[in-house]
């Protein structure tokens, strides 16, 4: 029988047996962190879901006066941002903070970040989104993690965790954009980020009250920097910070670092820093051979991840800014928010989620091996773009009104896709990571985030230039080619991921 692996810890902080089965035949734990990622999950796309409009609006009813192209740019950029700081989170996590309080004290800077952002100036929102990024980057690599820990590598309960952690997910990102859309669209933008800082202080107390069912909750790092090295760390992130933010606001000043300049800088660091965090990890004596092994087939996995998630990032750009501009939004005679429509995508995962998890969990060993399902995931979200082609073109001009069913439809593929990519994604790389890196592998899956964000800051600029048709169907093309040649890689894949199937 499979069980749950615990930490070794010595001071009784175990998850208590009967744990192991007490969530719908998973670990109880998965209970907790679930419900931290629903109300993650509900600030944060709930927020991103009208930054994108907000960013266009005018300055009359409370926006930021952006082009479309360059809001969806700036919208990509703080997403770009957002899983940069996953690095840092990983290895603070590792080193100083261990998972349990990386997670907390980044709930937490998101709360601050979401409260700013309730406050009405461009300044605040500025200075929100920073710590939203900040925090995000200490939860998500290190949340999806201690997933990870509730399972033995050979756990067949494994994908199936992950797929019922990814429904709760998006239990969250389905509510989110309901509230803030309606209270962005009659009350005011900052009244939806009010929402997002709500839900966002809820998520932080039913993590803390139910901390006992985790494992891998020791107050100290698994592996902790010498007392020393520690401080010498803890000091120069704190003075490097101040002077980032220092050299920041003096070259704006200066106006040497406007927002283009800005944008471009983070696509670059995208990048660069994955290339560096694969090199040093390929490196790294505390690598083992077998390990190094197969970080090579998780190289190709995470760039089917780049492809995939540069398509589902831009169901919050320009496929909102489409929404607003080109898309009915009347149902049965009932008018909503264009940003309504964010909440299809989730809406389809949290009833897709458990479907695929009861599937693997009946197949068992005959499922399909992971290199296919991310395959086929990429796949859909191509297919949902290339969808989009039919209902933009034939137009005279861009005065057109498509039926909603064409945007749901398109959000339908694309959240099977999610499901099927990111639920076997972060279940693979929880088993492929090196243990000495363990948290800073789950954050090197999250900078194939930051590269889809920072290749989308640079091509959302075209959504003005280029027809919608010419758009949509290219980006969705490319999407669909990266899919079948992971399909043509399979075999090989297959036999360099042991032990993963």
């Amino acid at each position: 029988m499979s069980r749950t692996v615990i930490d070794s810890d010595t001071d009784g902080e175990r998850p208590p047996p009967e744990d192991d089965h007490a969530f719908f035949g998973q670990p109880k734990g998965l209970l907790t962190l679930s419900g931290l990622e629903v109300w993650e999950r509900f600030s944060f796309l709930g927020m991103q879901a009208i930054l994108v409009l907000y960013f266009a609006d005018s300055v009359a009813n409370e926006g930021l006066g952006m082009a479309p192209g360059t809001a969806a740019s700036v919208s990509a950029a703080y997403g770009t941002l957002v899983y940069l700081v996953s690095v840092a989170g990983g290895w603070l996590a590792d080193r100083i903070l261990g998972s349990y309080r990386a997670v907390l004290w980044g709930g937490v800077l998101i709360a601050c970040g979401h409260y700013s952002m309730a406050v009405p100036t461009a300044a605040m929102t500025w200075a929100g989104l920073g710590l939203i990024s900040a925090g995000t980057g200490l939860l998500k690599p290190n949340v999806a993690t201690m997933v990870g820990k509730l399972y033995r590598t050979d756990d067949d309960r494994r994908d199936a965790g992950f797929a019922l952690y990814y429904m709760a997910i998006n239990i969250g990102a389905f509510a989110g954009p309901l509230v803030t859309g309606w209270l962005g669209e009659h009350q005011g933008w900052h009244w939806g980020f009010s929402a997002a800082a709500i839900g966002m202080t809820f998520g932080l107390i039913q993590y803390v009250t139910g901390r006992r069912h985790l494992a891998g909750r020791k107050h100290s790092a698994e592996f902790a920097l010498p007392p020393d090295a520690m401080r010498r760390a803890v000091l120069t992130i704190a003075l490097g910070a101040v002077a980032a933010a220092a050299a920041g606001g003096l070259l704006a000043v200066a106006g040497w670092l406007t927002m283009d300049r800005f944008v471009d800088l983070l696509t670059l660091v995208s990048v660069i820093a994955p290339v560096v965090y694969f090199r040093v990890m390929f490196r790294s004596p505390r690598v083992t051979a077998g390990e190094r092994g197969r970080l090579r087939p998780y190289l190709v996995l995470w760039l089917a991840s780049v492809a995939f998630n540069f398509i589902l990032f831009q169901a919050y750009s320009t496929m909102m800014l489409l929404a607003a501009s080109n898309a009915r939004t009347t149902l049965l005679g009932f008018d909503f928010p264009p940003s309504w429509y964010a909440s299809a995508l989730g809406a389809f995962e949290v009833a897709l989620a458990p479907v695929v998890a009861a599937v693997w969990v009946r197949m068992g060993r005959r499922q399909p091996h992971v290199s296919y399902k991310i395959a086929f995931g990429v796949i859909l979200g191509g297919l949902s773009f290339l969808l989009m082609v039919l209902p933009t073109s034939g137009h005279a001009d861009d005065a057109y009104r498509m039926a909603a069913w064409w945007i749901v439809g398109s959000y339908l593929l694309l959240g099977l896709g999610d499901v099927l990519l990111e639920t076997s994604g972060m279940s693979a790389t929880s088993k492929l990571a090196p243990k000495a890196f363990s948290s800073q592998t789950m954050s090197l899956w999250f900078l194939s985030l930051a590269l889809a964000n920072g290749i989308q800051a640079q091509t959302v600029k075209l959504y003005d230039d280029v027809s919608k048709p010419a758009y949509f169907g290219v980006n969705g093309a490319v999407a669909v080619a990266v899919g079948l040649v992971v399909i043509a890689m399979a075999p090989w894949l297959r036999r360099t991921m042991h032990p993963v199937h």
